[in-house]
């Protein structure tokens, strides 16, 4: 197991090995193209290996496109798969209503805050339950995981994928690896409540899984030997202003409930990291941690109604502002890498 300042291990021909990192992702729909951008530009870097992946909702499924594509064709078979997944993603919403209006096509904005059937679907959703609207309510994805997913193979993977889905019944996370992964554990990650029925599994009801992790931080710590975690986060932790509309303020609700869970957990790995032995081998495990952090403020821009939009120009938009955010944080902290933190968890402590 490395030590807290285990530096870059030299090759044979006496350049740097890569360095083993894992990736934490979160949910948020069609925002989950831009961690896409983060995961294609870092597949690209011979300064990084990719260990284990954390996700949640459209982190899960980035997180599992990408290991089994890894293991059938390595990072470019990666890459292929995730452009292939999230094309088929926005093909399967050509034939869908739900599109921008007029006046947001016209002023050039991404959001569906103007589409007649999104403002329809939105007060729907405040009176009538998924139940109540039968085959309506089934998930368009069930058959894209299926199509784009080898799940036995993703059991040989060499990346660890972890899974996060929240057990209605009991209201705890439930984590999900490799050998247990389906097209209903992906779909159970990414269930919310008020649009898709419970998904059903081993005889338990499952909701989106950022409800009690998003992503699920810990065994990225005691399952994987990679002391560096890249956190994906595109749910913006603050938010200017005060929200004033129904809308707003339920957005900011949803914001900081999904957030929630993540800050508590990096709040607890950094009490821990402060109050263990190094020489204890749990101890260890916690003070050897480096975290790392890739966000972008065009993510605060972004209004819930966009979670939606699967246009192909909007997600190649998310895409690229992800490889522009990811390329940004090589190019500062590339060489931290192995060596130390970039993202200061004792900041979560202040004023606690």
């Amino acid at each position: 197991m490395p030590t807290p300042d285990t530096k870059h291990t030299r090759t044979d021909s006496g350049r740097d090995a890569p360095v083993l990192v894992d990736f934490g992702l979160q949910g948020g729909g069609a925002h989950g193209a831009f961690t896409w951008g983060v995961l294609d530009r870092a597949l690209e870097e011979p300064r990084m290996r990719i260990e284990g992946i954390s996700g949640t909702s459209a982190g899960a499924m980035n997180a599992a496109v990408l290991a089994d594509g890894y293991t059938a064709g390595g990072p470019e078979g990666a890459r292929e798969a995730l452009e292939r997944f999230w094309r088929q993603v926005s093909d399967a919403a050509l034939l869908s209503p739900l599109r921008r209006g007029p006046l947001d096509i016209l002023l050039g904005q991404w959001t569906l805050d103007h589409s007649p059937l999104y403002v329809a679907m939105d007060v729907a959703s405040r009176l009538f339950s998924p139940y109540d609207l039968g085959m309506l309510a089934q998930n368009p994805l069930r058959d894209i995981l299926a199509k784009n997913i080898d799940f036995e193979r993703l059991r040989e993977s060499p990346i660890k994928v972890f899974v996060t889905a929240t057990n209605v019944r009991t209201g705890r996370g439930r984590l999900f690896r490799n050998a247990e992964l389906t097209p209903e554990a992906l779909l159970a990650s990414g269930c919310l409540p008020t649009l898709f029925q419970a998904v059903e599994i081993d005889g338990d009801p499952y909701w989106d899984g950022g409800y009690t992790g998003n992503p699920t931080m810990t065994p990225l710590v005691r399952e994987c030997s990679a002391s560096d975690t890249i956190l994906v986060q595109i749910n913006p932790v603050e938010r200017p202003g005060t929200p004033r509309s129904a809308r707003d303020i339920l957005n900011r609700l949803n914001e900081i409930s999904f957030n929630s869970p993540l800050l508590k957990e990096l709040k607890m790995i950094a009490l821990l990291r402060q109050a263990s032995d190094p020489g204890h081998a749990e101890g260890a495990l916690w003070a050897r941690m480096r975290i790392h952090r890739v966000t972008s403020e065009k993510m605060v821009e972004l209004g819930v109604s966009s979670k939606l939009n699967a246009e192909w120009a909007f997600l190649c938009m998310l895409r690229d502002e992800g490889r522009r955010c990811a390329d940004e944080f090589i190019a500062a902290h590339g060489p931290d890498l192995g060596n130390r933190s970039t993202f200061d968890l004792d900041e979560l402590l202040e004023g606690n």
